[in-house]
């Protein structure tokens, strides 16, 4: 019989995700047939299924660590912020609708039976299900059609183990507050908790584990030490983002040991940025997230579009920054500008939004570096693809997502060669470039020949086989910390209850 233990955070950005992973892989190692599942996600960070769906990047990684392909049923909603009061549903890996957040809160019962029905496929001729809450079960304000924490678990009968991260400190109140603010029937399906990123010796938190025994009557599953090497693997959402974006106080701050620099402005709706991942475990590239408030930098080799959910919002506020000024500077110099996805549709002469996709319609001007044109339109595409990149005739492989046709003179002289047709483009000096596939620097031979051509020193990065053994070292190192055996003693059959 299938069994089932949920993970929820005392707030976000805890670590659930990455616990989730390394439990996923663990288990499995011991031979146990393991899904994960996330009833509700929100993130720009999506990757696309065998079936042509999407599901959120983080589930993605878990599956792998399950040694196992995406599904759509690991992650039945998610939700895609595409404005500050927009966000774009999807509901079994397609699109699903669009709607505001008090809008949201009102269907959101209604996505329930879909959840349920996508977590009993998932459980079928499954050993064990470890499913992954969103934010904080604490956040009582919105308990009411919960379908991502307390609510979730209500409905499925599993046990809820509480994840929170000593790192941000006060993980005491942290976990003492989210019991307390539980109601009765919530408190009973804690199994307890997990201490996480701790710093030191360990057993300098007996005296809290004791503590919050007492307050609470939960047991400790075990601290968990910081384990720094998590962050090779692809991150869940833009929270992310604060740790790669440098402050820009000092030179030293900014550029370390002086590499390559490849500088990345930061959308307030970027998406899918785990594309630049490749780059940052390459000893030879300095990558530059710029944040708002600062230029691109002057000396830059490179500087990447990279995808967007709100393209034409994304490229108003890039206009907004003076991004665009820079950018034309940096072109000016003879320097490159690569886009990706909607950062190649920006680099264009126009967008048209025929269809009020990302807001209303409208026709905007581009970025005018490429000669061509794109019109957004209501079909998706999510495909995995593979081909050849034509300027160094590596191989490259990665997966479309995105709305929208672009077209134009510059098509001519396209960027890539996929199994079904060209992508993307190059201007004829070669210094201008722009395409739709997404995940294309993972491939190894492709990254380090696109390096060399930038003047830098490319490693020897089997990124691939990175993530492996990065999961591997994750799931060894929650062998040594947490008391797995007693974790899956906590796991139960799921009890769902009947529709109402």
């Amino acid at each position: 019989m299938v069994l089932a233990l949920m993970l929820q955070g005392t707030g976000s950005d805890v670590g659930k995700s990455t616990l989730l992973a390394g439990m996923a892989r663990a288990f499995t190692r011991r031979g146990l047939k393991v899904r994960p599942f996330k009833p509700q996600n929100m993130s720009n960070n999506a990757a696309v299924t065998a079936d042509g769906g999407e599901i959120g990047r983080a589930q993605a990684l878990q599956a792998r660590a399950c040694g196992i392909p995406p599904a759509t049923d690991m992650n039945p909603v998610l939700l895609k912020p595409q404005s500050e009061s927009g966000t774009q549903i999807i509901v079994d890996g397609r699109v699903w609708g669009t709607a505001c957040a008090s809008e949201y809160r009102q269907l959101a019962p209604s996505l329930l039976p879909p959840v349920l029905a996508a977590f009993t496929r998932l459980a079928e001729a499954t050993d064990l299900v470890l499913i992954e809450g969103a934010g904080s079960p604490a956040e009582i304000n919105l308990r009411d059609g919960d379908i991502a924490n307390m609510g979730f678990a209500e409905a499925a009968g599993v046990p809820v183990v509480l994840i929170g991260d000593i790192e941000r400190g006060g993980f005491i109140a942290q976990l003492v507050g989210t019991h307390e603010l539980l109601s009765a029937s919530e408190r009973a399906l804690l199994a307890g908790y997990v201490v996480n990123k701790f710093r030191g010796d360990v057993r300098l938190f007996d005296g809290g584990i004791n503590a919050l025994g007492a307050r609470t009557g939960l047991r400790c599953f075990g601290v968990v030490p910081h384990f720094s090497a998590a962050a090779r693997l692809p991150p869940e959402d833009s929270l992310a983002l604060a740790r790669r974006t440098p402050s820009l106080s000092s030179e030293e701050e900014r550029w370390g040991r002086g590499r390559v620099r490849i500088a990345v402005p930061v959308f307030p709706r970027i998406a899918n940025f785990d594309d630049l991942d490749p780059l940052l475990a390459e000893p030879g590239v300095e990558l530059v997230m710029v944040a708002p408030g600062q230029p691109l930098p002057r000396d830059a080799i490179l500087v990447i579009l990279p995808g967007s959910k709100a393209t034409i919002g994304d490229l108003a506020f890039l206009r907004c920054e003076g991004w665009d000024i820079d950018l034309l500077a940096h072109w000016r110099q003879g320097r490159r500008i690569l886009g990706l996805c909607g950062g190649y549709q920006m680099l264009g002469q126009t967008i048209t939004d025929c269809f009020g996709t990302e807001g209303r319609k409208e026709t905007v001007r581009g970025l005018g570096l490429l000669e061509v044109d794109t019109v957004l339109g209501d079909a998706k595409r999510l495909v995995d693809a593979a081909g050849v990149d034509l300027s160094t005739g590596m191989p490259v492989k990665g997966y479309e997502m995105h709305i929208g046709s672009t077209t134009g003179p510059e098509l001519e002289r396209p960027m890539l060669r996929l199994v079904s047709g060209a992508d993307g483009c190059i201007t004829r000096d070669g210094r201008v470039a722009g395409c739709y596939l997404h995940g294309l620097f993972a491939s190894d031979l492709f990254r380090r020949a696109f390096l060399k051509g930038l003047g830098a020193d490319s490693g020897e990065v089997a990124y691939e086989q990175q993530i492996e053994a990065t999961l591997d070292g994750l799931a060894d190192h929650l062998e040594r910390s947490l008391d797995l055996p007693a974790l899956l003693a906590a796991a139960r059959p799921p009890h769902l209850k009947p529709a109402a």
